[in-house]
């Protein structure tokens, strides 16, 4: 049985060794983790997994903007990083991850406008991302352009930079 509980509170210790062993410890130079450096999460949509007292999984969402070119400011909630232990891997967990963090944003009226950087075919075959409205989007890093995906009915499809939402408050 898998429950999930709010991600603080689990220990941050804990949370970071899961993340080390899913996705490397060279992860920090990523364009994701540049994107949202210096913020805390969005403690209401992120959220661990947890089974036999042992963390296996954690969702993670986060306050950035888009700084449109034409001046334009645009809150989203960038989605990720879903981590799963390496050995619970491919069986549906990151899945149910993901369930429980767009249900939390859509119950707090916060689904409006999201992103994140992952497969189109995963993400928008279960939840509707796409690459529609990010092409004249940059980021602080490199990333494939089909890899940026949003959804949401608030999604600006308009060139500019995203970054950290400073002042964010949810």
């Amino acid at each position: 049985m898998t429950d999930f509980v709010p991600i603080n509170a689990v220990d941050p210790a804990a949370v970071e060794a899961l993340l080390d062993r899913a996705f490397g410890r060279n992860r920090h130079g990523r364009t994701a983790y540049r994107l949202r450096e210096g913020m805390d999460p969005i403690h209401e949509l992120s959220f661990a997994a947890i089974e036999d007292d042992a963390l296996v999984g954690t969702i993670q969402c986060w306050p950035i903007a888009l700084r449109g070119d034409d001046g334009s400011l645009h809150p989203l909630v960038l989605v990720g990083p879903v981590a799963v232990e390496p050995s619970r891997q491919r069986g549906g967990l990151g899945k149910e991850l993901v369930h429980q963090a767009l249900d939390a944003a859509l119950e707090l009226d916060l689904d409006g406008a999201m992103m994140l950087i992952g497969d189109p075919e995963y993400y928008g075959r279960f939840w509707g991302f796409s690459a529609t409205a990010t092409a004249g989007w940059r980021l602080p890093g490199p990333v494939e352009a089909h890899r940026l995906l949003a959804r949401g009915p608030n999604v600006p499809a308009i060139a500019g930079e995203l970054g950290p939402r400073v002042g964010a408050v949810v």
